[in-house]
């Protein structure tokens, strides 16, 4: 997601720094949580940027950077940055130290709205290519995450290939940290799949370019869970005319840390729950501190109610389960929600209101900024909150255009990247050297 060691306030001055273009496009075999048929290209922002030269990677490893300049072969050259250019991609560093066993890919999206945020994912991939995919695939995403959740970050994303088990991290984590390092502040990076805060401490050993390390902005969980529960209030204004959930039932899916946080506010708001986990000891955490029913994991989609609020794995809306939902409105902290972007129009066609899930949960990458620029917990809790107000811009803009909500939320993050990249830059701030 983005970051940088001492961040001033906003983010701003954060090495912004923009390198010639390097791009990338694919769709690929993505880990647990991604979801391969979201992998469609989005537009891409009329942005300006500069050809100065690229950071140099450590003299010592191994640095593939792909630009125009980069020597491979024609046939693969072309396929690489024809998908780059498609996705609308700065920069993507393919990484390599043979002593430590380290193999990383690191992608830039954008920097248009400031460094590049976006967590590390430690994944044993089946080919080369799956890796680059992800990271180019994932950290699109994350351009469109911190821009719609109002942040000065743009998007990015690495990806280390390996198996996430091993116990010899220290190594592995201090080259991928000298390879953030070598981008100079383009590149911020935090825990993702495969990875935790103590992964984060060798990173910093190396760089000050990562956030989520500990002892600093803490669990991410309240802020998400936060996040997802005014979703649900906006959701509930749009589709009902109030945002009072008393009375109201939530179908919970997930009772993990977010589900955890999400079903206390639920209750405290006076929401009636049903939830479930393939955990049952996570289940009777929140059944005996909440009263909610407590159903098994394949009849949550069933269930009568008000609200699905899916907050486990993504890909959880497609065609087996559209059929079975019996609520209005589906808002939740997972990601990738939709299998397929068309089940979003399956959802608007049932007369479904749906909180699109970069949205709803963006109180997660909110908790990472706070680290950044300083913010305490206070702060992050109210920029979580205006995550009410930006799921009704996504619901007006869904209205007067006539589109489906998942699109609705890509066009407002798409408005934000223009005007911020449209504004005059003057000088010192550009040229920049």
């Amino acid at each position: 997601m983005n970051r940088n060691g001492e961040a001033g306030s906003e983010g701003a001055g954060w090495g912004r720094e923009q390198g010639a273009r390097s791009v990338s496009a694919h769709t690929a075999l993505p880990p647990p949580d991604s979801n391969p048929a979201r992998s469609l290209p989005l537009p891409h922002p009329d942005r300006r940027h500069s050809s100065s030269p690229l950071p140099h990677s450590p003299t010592d490893r191994t640095s593939f950077q792909a630009t125009s300049r980069s020597p491979t072969h024609a046939t693969d050259s072309m396929k690489l940055f024809d998908r780059l250019a498609e996705m609308g991609h700065e920069q993507l560093v393919v990484c390599s130290d043979p002593s430590s066993g380290y193999r990383g890919i690191i992608a830039v999206h954008s920097t248009t709205l400031g460094p590049a945020l976006g967590g590390t994912r430690f994944w044993q991939y089946a080919t080369d290519e799956d890796a680059i995919v992800d990271a180019l695939r994932l950290a699109r995403g994350m351009t469109y995450k911190n821009a719609v959740a109002g942040l000065n970050l743009g998007g990015g994303k690495s990806v280390i290939i390996g198996d996430n088990k091993t116990t010899s991290r220290e190594m592995i984590f201090r080259a991928h940290g000298r390879f953030v390092e070598s981008l100079g502040g383009r590149y911020v990076t935090a825990e993702d799949v495969g990875t935790s805060p103590s992964d984060m401490d060798y990173v910093f050993m190396e760089t000050h370019y990562v956030a989520g390390l500990a002892g600093r902005s803490g669990d991410p969980s309240p802020v998400t869970a936060h996040g997802v529960f005014r979703a649900i209030q906006a959701s509930a204004k749009h589709k009902f005319g109030s945002d009072d959930l008393a009375g109201k039932t939530v179908t919970l899916q997930g009772c993990g840390h977010v589900g955890y946080y999400l079903a206390k506010e639920l209750n405290g708001a006076g929401a009636k729950l049903v939830v479930t986990d393939i955990d049952p000891e996570k289940v009777k955490r929140v059944v005996d501190e909440t009263k909610a029913k407590a159903v098994a994991p394949d009849d949550i989609y069933g269930q009568k109610g008000d609200v699905f609020a899916p907050c486990a794995l993504g890909g959880i809306i497609n065609d087996k389960t559209i059929p079975q939902l019996r609520v209005q409105i589906v808002a939740g902290g997972a990601n990738n929600q939709l299998l397929e972007e068309r089940h979003g129009d399956v959802l608007e066609q049932k007369d479904i209101l749906y909180a699109p899930d970069y949205v709803a949960n963006a109180g997660g990458v909110i908790n990472v900024y706070s680290e950044l620029a300083g913010w305490d917990s206070r702060r992050s809790l109210r920029k979580a909150d205006e995550i009410y107000h930006t799921v009704l811009g996504v619901f007006d803009i869904a209205r007067k255009e006539k589109i489906p909500t998942y699109e609705a939320a890509d066009r407002l993050a798409e408005r934000r990247l223009r005007a911020v990249g449209s504004m005059m830059r003057t000088w010192p701030q550009w040229p920049n050297k």
